[in-house]
């Protein structure tokens, strides 16, 4: 696996179903109506090493945009607001 990762062309979240941070970020991208895809690091061997090359750490959920930056287990508050940043609202 290359050390590059593929930017998004969509709001990308890494994470798993049994994780609570996960859920809350999931919810909170519902109920704001944005576009995003989910990806289930418990499916997927390369979708978790693609995780943590995105964030360099294990730690999900890692919410990748699609100007390249990323978020590790955001706050509902800094999720709004980097989906604010971007227009995605």
């Amino acid at each position: 696996m290359s050390n590059t990762v593929e930017t998004p062309d969509r709001v990308t979240m890494y994470g798993a179903d049994w994780c609570r941070d996960c859920r809350r970020s999931e919810a909170l991208l519902n109920e704001l109506g944005v576009d995003w895809a989910k990806v289930d690091v418990e499916q997927s061997a390369d979708a978790a090493q693609t995780a943590q090359a995105i964030s360099g750490r294990m730690n999900i959920p890692v919410v990748h945009f699609p100007d390249g930056s990323h978020l590790v287990e955001p706050s509902d508050a800094d999720l709004k607001a980097k989906l604010e940043a971007l227009g995605a609202l």
